[in-house]
């Protein structure tokens, strides 16, 4: 299983998914300048944003799957009648 990300390198990821981290609930951060998402917020924005990432590639095998299959009967069947 994968280690949930906390603090800085949390809010790195989120970044580079282009999750809003300063999203509701808000909480003023330690350094006071900026206002984010608390932590347990951030970690479950993460997750969802890398499942529905994980399940459009899924999706992409899926359908090249079914297509292949479709192929194969048609082969099949043409190699049947001749």
């Amino acid at each position: 299983m994968k280690k949930i990300l906390q603090g800085e390198l949390l809010v790195k990821r989120a970044k580079q998914l282009g999750i809003d981290i300063q999203g509701e609930p808000i909480y003023q951060s330690a350094s006071g300048r900026k206002s984010i998402a608390n932590e347990y917020e951030l970690q479950r924005r993460v997750i969802e944003a890398e499942r529905s990432i994980r399940e459009s590639k899924l999706w992409l095998i899926a359908l090249i799957s079914a297509i292949a299959s479709v192929a194969s009967a048609i082969v099949a069947l043409i190699a049947v009648l001749q």
